[in-house]
């Protein structure tokens, strides 16, 4: 999942009546210490205390994390949140079926009693930010290799997640920032009950398609509604038909009064990572090796699955949120690349690299310090890029790929306790009963003709672009047999593999044999493209460990 992070950014309307936005991002912990005058300058009417407070309820207790790393809002104190359409697809395409078909017809619950519990859908809600930039740069040695900084950083964020969750009910975690210059830990409260409350249909809230949500100005009824609910005590629970709606610290009053031009305004939210950093040589492997590579997959996954999706409804709602997914960041690399051309950010970069330069010629201390940084980047991308095309192979195609392979990598655990002699019965009956589970939710928005195809396509892909030495020996073999035939292949792994219906699986859990997945050719597959990216990783880890050392030292200097 990708790394969410709670931040602040200003949007100041000027007299064109455009808006812009000011240079930045701010965490909310710093908004009185360094932008706090220049909002109060702008129109801003709050106090620094009501946008962010430890020991009163402010703005940030009703801004949260939905889902896997969208924003929501808490609008009412009956736990109503508000967040995109796209965030709540999920969700909304979980319960929809054939005969229930919401997201075609839209969802609207008139009474608690009809909103809709989705599992696995959370919400959490932020406590506090603290920086703990100190504590744990002090904890590092001097001269430490980059293996060892990055085991001691983890091993000292864990002392403080779990210093800050011991004996209460929240979660916590310690992220890097400024490329591990600086670190904060966060706190969070966590709860599992969220039901779907409300959505538009897909031609409302879904307008112009998945690839909208990168373009502007968008005319789309971007929203869906959920509610949190509590325990009676007001804490997370588990669902529970006595959970109550939960009454957040603090709810965002709804206005009708609209706005009016040079009004004030900010986005309080979690978005997620920056590559604000990134040299001209990140830029480079970016537009010639990795964006190109994420869009040919994308392109292609995404053509077999919309065939699929436009012969049959049923195919079209299990694979709806997958080809969301899908397409929404394959959408955003194609913007991307176009962006960064048409800006020349790359030439941008290389200005700003070459003042660094001149910046450290003029002090001794200065390039003691830094003066490694830009030549240990351009060695450690010059090395990457040898093997970046199949790194993003291995991401897109496999991991991403046909899930058939990555529903035979959660079995992997299982192998291991089947290994052992004898195998422990308590750990083994624990481990098939959660794969039961996970196997009837898996199920549920599969369809196997689809995955066949995706998994041939994918194969072939790979076999044609990446470099033979980058190829696990075992597709090699996979094509000499087959004559090149991947589809043959695949007709075959879907025969024979017990992971390509739930009938099988179920059959296997009831017995399960390491023989059985020793010899399954979808096991047998994902084990081998496995080891090929364990390979690749250990040719690229010098270098890996360079670029990060690197980046951190250009980043201080900055």
């Amino acid at each position: 999942m990708k790394k969410i992070t709670f931040f602040i950014i200003l949007l100041q309307a000027i007299l064109t009546g455009s808006v812009r936005a000011d240079e930045g991002m701010w965490l909310p912990l710093f908004i009185e210490r360094l932008n706090y005058v220049d909002m109060q300058k702008e129109g801003l009417h709050l106090t620094a205390e009501e946008i962010y407070s430890v020991n009163h309820s402010s703005l940030k207790d009703a801004i949260i994390i939905f889902g896997g790393g969208c924003t929501g809002e808490m609008v009412s104190e009956k736990g109503l949140v508000f967040t995109n359409h796209h965030c709540g697809y999920g969700a909304i395409q979980s319960h929809s079926t054939v005969d229930h078909d919401y997201l075609t017809d839209g969802f609207w619950a008139m009474k608690h009693s009809e909103e809709l519990f989705t599992d696995g859908l959370k919400a959490r809600f932020l406590i506090s930010i603290t920086d703990v930039t100190q504590v744990v740069l002090a904890g590092l040695k001097e001269q430490i290799s980059e293996t060892d900084r990055t085991a001691r950083i983890k091993e000292l964020s864990k002392e403080l997640e779990i210093n800050a969750t011991k004996g209460n009910q929240y979660d916590a975690n310690v992220s890097s920032f400024y490329n591990g210059n600086e670190y904060y830990l966060f706190v969070y409260e966590t709860f599992r009950d969220v039901r779907l409350v409300g959505a538009p249909p897909s031609s409302i809230g879904n307008f112009g398609g998945d690839t909208d949500n990168w373009m502007w100005p968008r005319h789309t009824g971007d929203f869906s509604v959920f509610r949190v609910y509590a325990s009676p005590d007001g804490k997370p629970a588990d669902y529970s038909s006595s959970n109550i709606p939960y009454k957040p610290k603090h709810h965002l009053p709804i206005s009708i009064k609209g706005v009016q031009k040079n009004d004030f305004a900010m986005i309080l939210g979690y978005p997620g990572t920056t590559d604000r950093y990134l040299t001209s040589y990140g830029i480079n492997m970016a537009l010639e090796i990795t964006n190109p590579a994420i869009v040919k997959i994308r392109t292609k996954k995404l053509e077999i699955m919309k065939a699929d999706m436009d012969a049959s409804d049923e195919v079209r709602i299990k694979y709806a949120s997958k080809y969301a997914g899908t397409a929404n960041y394959w959408k955003y690399f194609i913007g991307q690349s176009k962006g960064l051309k048409r800006l020349k950010v790359i030439d941008q970069k290389r200005e700003l690299e070459s003042q660094f330069a001149n910046w450290l010629k003029n002090d001794n201390n200065r390039l003691l310090k830094y003066g490694d940084a830009l030549l240990n980047i351009s060695n450690a991308y010059e090395a990457i890029s040898a093997t970046e095309l199949a790194t993003r192979y291995n991401a897109e195609a496999i991991n991403r790929g046909s899930e058939i392979i990555t529903f035979a990598r959660s079995y992997r655990e299982l192998a291991v306790e089947l290994a052992k002699s004898p195998t422990q019965s308590k750990e083994l009956n624990s481990l098939t009963e959660k794969l039961q589970v996970a196997s009837a939710k898996y199920f549920k928005d599969y369809n196997a003709a689809t995955d066949s195809k995706l998994l041939a396509a994918m194969l072939e892909l790979y076999y044609k672009d990446v470099a033979v030495q980058y190829q696990p020996s075992m597709l090699v073999e996979i094509y000499k047999k087959h004559d090149g035939n991947f589809t043959a292949y695949t007709n075959m792994v879907f025969n024979r593999s017990i992971f390509a219906s739930q009938e099988r699986v179920n059959a296997f859990l009831k017995d399960p044999s390491i023989n059985t997945l020793q010899k399954d050719p979808s096991y047998n597959l994902m084990t081998a493209f496995s080891e090929n990216s364990s390979r690749i990783g250990e040719l690229t880890q010098s270098s890996n460990e360079l670029l990060a050392k690197g980046r951190r030292l250009f980043v201080a200097g900055l």
